[in-house]
């Protein structure tokens, strides 16, 4: 018996993956947070699944649905939203599954900043101007921010910022981070990325408290700083450059051209490969 955690994607039921969706589709079994992923993601569960919504149960309630399935000998699909490796309160479940000796493994999932990133038809890492992307929160009920880790420390890099979980504290994010970003700095509210109800509301560190108060959000919004966000004139990276010389291409050492036109490369030390770009 098997408690498989599935990253379920950032809302959009077809943004799960192709192994997740697989998982689904075979598992007796399946717990799901009702209250922020489609139901049409349940539609890949076998039509006798046991389906339980996890949105009021504690974490004992949930670790006893996962102790009655071993007994049993039913593996479990358990869908978190977006991915799995940040926020998903998927450790302390793993903590108490290894605990009873219950085997489990991890499938990824998009991530919601990913799919943020895509509704605003933007590369969040733009050369020279933004290469670093800071995922982070404000402290909450759920649990607080370690020492050390907060907005100021994060904003004195001058990195894009990504932050969750805190469309309640914009005036404070607007507070903190201005005398680091600047009143010109860009930002971008997206709301519910990927769901049908999708919003996006852009604006500046000095306007976007009045544009989030004519536009009202719930708390499942993404909030982006940074000022790769509104950058346009800057320069093209290296990498597609006709003068790089790189793998894959005319002029790498070590590499040559063969009879079919491919270019064979090899970095020094290493086995020629063969590339077409």
């Amino acid at each position: 018996m098997t408690v498989h955690f599935i990253g379920a994607g950032p809302g959009a039921a077809d943004l799960i993956t192709v192994r997740g969706r697989d998982i689904l589709a075979r598992t007796p079994v399946c717990l799901y947070a009702g209250s922020i992923m489609p139901k049409e993601l349940l539609d890949w569960c076998p039509s006798d699944a046991r389906i339980v919504d996890t949105g009021s149960l504690s974490l004992d309630d949930i670790e006893a649905e996962y102790v009655a399935a071993h007994k049993a000998g039913k593996d479990v699909a358990r869908l978190h939203s977006g991915d799995l490796s940040v926020w998903s309160a998927v450790a302390e479940q793993i903590r108490r599954l290894e605990k009873h000796g219950i085997d489990y493994t991890l499938t990824p999932g998009v991530p919601s900043f990913a799919a943020a990133a895509a509704a605003l038809k933007r590369e969040l890492t733009i050369p020279e101007v933004a290469q670093s992307l800071v995922l982070t929160r404000v402290s909450g009920r759920a649990s607080k921010m370690p020492e050390g880790e907060t907005l100021k420390a994060f904003g004195a890099t001058g990195a894009t910022l990504a932050i969750h979980l805190a469309i309640h504290a914009l005036g404070r994010i607007v507070c903190e981070l201005t005398p680091l970003y600047g009143a010109d700095c860009p930002v971008a509210i997206v709301v519910r990325a990927s769901w049908p109800e999708e919003r996006i509301i852009k604006g500046t560190l000095a306007d976007i408290e009045a544009k989030l108060a004519e536009e009202p959000a719930e708390r499942t919004a993404l909030i982006f700083v940074g000022k790769g966000l509104g950058a346009t004139d800057f320069v093209e990276s290296q990498l597609y450059n006709a003068d790089y010389v790189r793998r894959f291409r005319p002029g790498w050492p070590g590499g040559n051209d063969t009879a079919d036109g491919q270019t064979e490369t090899s970095a020094p030390g290493q086995p020629p490969s063969k590339g077409v770009e």
